[in-house]
């Protein structure tokens, strides 16, 4: 069991011991040091906070928790219950709110759950700013208010709708051609909030969307994290609707991946890729993603003449670097779509319709799409990771051993080799070592990842 405090927000396994997993009094003792942080941002009576949960078993009491431990400090709360990461985020902007928090474990297992933290601009906190809540957290003194000046509790179901109206009123999103085409979509919403927002999205877009697991009870029927190994219900049910694809979103609704009218992954790292491609045809600019996705952006990027730049891992990390070089279009090899004419997020239901709006226009089936782009592999593997592994030496070996290549320690160890890449990280979700490699073909990339975790094996013991 285990709780991880980053300042990305509070994540942990449900039950067990305080202060070791996310238990009732963990929730409310970190919602009580955000709530503290949000009223030191702005001096004023009314502060106001946004609270949307994925559909985890454990998320109406986390929710409940959460929510009246603001109110306790004084806070009001715009509750949207059932809701979607983008759409908590695009909600804090349109209520002009001090912040907000999700309760997701994103692609985490049913038994993880997690307070995502957000800014007054409904983007994910900066290092400094989570720093100062984890410090409040273990030390600050935080007050809470007295009868008369309890916060309030305003429940809005609406903001779904709202969220697709958002995406559907986009210049680039175009509707016409997408009713025109008449596409049939297979949708794996893995029983979260993506099997209400994303069936949502395609209604108003004129698509026919197959529903698969949309049920939002959150018994996830398959891991929920958006990977090929996890989705063969989805490949063998797009084949036989004939759709023009399938996709899958994460519990949360920020990661999006899609498979083909074949049953074959297009390719989680593709997803931004392709809707890049869009993008720069009718926008030209820069482009940024983080330093474990797929150097297939870059080479569209360059297509279109623009810029590409990679940031550390972490969202946050990408949208600084995107405003810092006026990216048009960012994300994360994922399946997280940036998009800054909607917001600094990551967006699924902006990837979809942008994904939409390129295959109506193309007039191309999904694995003709794929075609057109460089053909690059990669290999998402893991270590385990044990209290006798110290992962800052490791990391400082392969350093020192493949100083000779082209080295990147922003963060972790990225080493570009010639024809290849590996990146070595400690994961900021799970307690594991990430593997990721990139090379000409899947044998090429799995074989780079398996020397690695070999070497480090060496080095551990």
């Amino acid at each position: 069991m285990t709780l991880i405090k980053s300042i990305s927000g509070i994540r942990g396994t449900i039950g067990g011991a305080q202060g070791e997993n996310l238990t009732p009094f963990d929730a409310v003792k970190y919602a009580a040091a955000y709530g503290t942080w949000i009223k030191q941002q702005r001096n004023k009576e009314d502060h106001k906070v946004v609270v949307g949960r994925d559909a985890r078993i454990s998320g109406e009491m986390i929710q409940e928790l959460v929510v009246n431990t603001l109110i306790g400090m004084g806070i009001n709360v715009v509750d949207l219950n059932l809701s979607t990461t983008p759409t908590v985020e695009v909600a804090v902007a349109l209520e002009a709110a001090d912040g907000g928090i999700i309760l997701t474990a994103s692609h985490n297992p049913k038994q993880w759950n997690a307070l995502k933290l957000l800014n007054s601009k409904g983007e994910f906190l900066d290092g400094a700013a989570g720093q100062e809540i984890l410090d409040i957290a273990e030390g600050g003194a935080i007050q809470f208010a007295e009868v008369d000046d309890l916060g309030k509790r305003y429940v809005n179901d609406a903001y779904m709708d709202i969220h697709v109206d958002e995406v559907l009123d986009l210049e680039l999103v175009n509707v016409e051609a997408i009713k025109a085409a008449k596409f049939k979509v297979v949708v794996d919403g893995v029983n979260s909030t993506g099997g209400i927002a994303v069936p949502l999205l395609l209604e108003a877009l004129g698509v026919e969307p197959v529903k698969l697991y949309c049920k939002p009870n959150g018994e996830f029927p398959h891991n929920p994290e958006p990977l090929k190994e996890h989705l063969g219900d989805l490949m063998a049910l797009t084949v036989k609707e004939n759709a023009d694809f399938g996709l899958v979103v994460d519990p949360d609704v920020d990661r999006l991946a899609f498979v083909d009218e074949k049953g074959e992954m297009f390719g989680e790292e593709y997803t931004l890729v392709a809707v890049a491609d869009y993008v720069l045809k009718h926008t030209p600019g820069n482009t940024v993603s983080n330093m474990s996705s797929s150097r297939a952006l870059s080479d569209v990027t360059k297509k279109h003449g623009g810029k590409y730049q990679a940031s550390a891992v972490g969202e946050v990390n990408v949208v600084n670097m995107m405003k810092d070089t006026k990216a048009v279009i960012g994300g994360e090899g994922n399946g997280g779509i940036i998009y800054p004419a909607s917001h600094y997020g990551r967006d699924s239901l902006v990837g979809i319709a942008l994904f939409l709006s390129h295959l109506a226009e193309q007039k191309m089936t999904v694995s003709e799409l794929r075609a057109s782009y460089p053909n690059y592999f990669m290999s998402k593997k893991k270590i385990a990771l044990t209290p006798t592994i110290d992962v800052d030496a490791i990391l400082k070996s392969m350093e020192d051993k493949y100083a000779s290549e082209q080295i990147t320690t922003i963060d972790g160890v990225k080493i570009d080799f010639p024809e290849n890449w590996v990146h070595l990280r400690k994961s900021n979700t799970e307690p594991i070592i990430r593997v990721y490699t990139e090379a000409a073909s899947q044998q090429l990339a799995d074989d780079l990842a398996d020397r690695f975790i070999a070497e480090i094996a060496a080095i551990s013991k």
